[in-house]
C-alpha cells in the first residue's frame, strides 16, 4: 500500500485512529515526561489511554495496542514500541510498529489512519531515514483503509 504523505499535526487530522509512538510501557508512563507526539496526545486526550496502555504491560519492541482515544475526536489510538529498550529506533522496530498497526486497522475495520514519523523523535532516528523505513515497510502490507503519514511541520501547525 502506498501512504499519502502529508505535513502538519498528526492531531488535526480527519481519520478514524491515529498512531502514537509510545515507549514499551517498560517505564511506567507517569513517571515518564512524554515528548513530541506523545506529549500532545497527552495533553489532548487526557490521561485515560495511558492509564488503559499502563494495564496492558510491556509491549514487545515493534508491537502495537489500540485503546480508547480518552478526550480526542477519533475512534481509538493505536500505541506502537517503536523504540528499543536502549530507547532507540531501529529499521525493525519501525516496520514492525507499522505492519503491528495496520494489522490492528485491518482487524478491527478502520476505515482511516494517521500515522507519526515512527522514530524520529525519542528514537533518535533522521526523520528521512525513518520515514524511509516506514515507506519500505508499507510496500509490504496491505489495507483498504486510506492512511497518511504526518510529518510534523511547525510552520504548518
Amino acid at each position: 500500500m502506498k501512504p499519502e504523505i502529508i505535513h502538519g499535526d498528526l492531531l488535526e487530522q480527519d481519520v478514524e485512529v491515529i498512531v502514537n509512538a509510545w515507549n514499551r510501557n517498560i517505564v511506567p508512563w507517569w513517571l515518564l515526561l512524554p515528548q513530541g507526539v506523545s506529549a500532545s496526545i497527552k495533553k489532548k486526550a487526557g490521561i485515560k489511554p495511558f492509564r488503559e496502555l499502563a494495564r496492558m504491560g510491556p509491549i514487545p519492541a515493534g508491537g502495537a495496542v489500540v485503546t480508547s482515544p480518552g478526550n480526542l475526536p477519533y475512534r481509538a489510538i493505536i500505541h506502537v514500541a517503536g523504540i528499543t529498550m536502549a530507547w532507540v529506533a531501529t529499521r525493525r522496530t519501525v516496520q514492525d510498529s507499522v505492519r503491528n498497526a495496520i494489522s490492528i486497522v485491518n482487524d478491527k475495520g478502520f476505515l482511516s489512519v494517521a500515522f507519526p514519523v515512527i522514530g524520529s523523535g525519542s528514537g533518535n532516528r533522521s526523520g528521512k531515514k525513518a520515514l524511509a523505513w516506514m515507506l519500505d515497510a508499507f510496500e509490504a502490507v496491505f489495507s483498504d483503509a486510506k492512511c497518511f503519514i504526518v510529518v510534523y511541520d511547525r510552520e504548518k501547525t
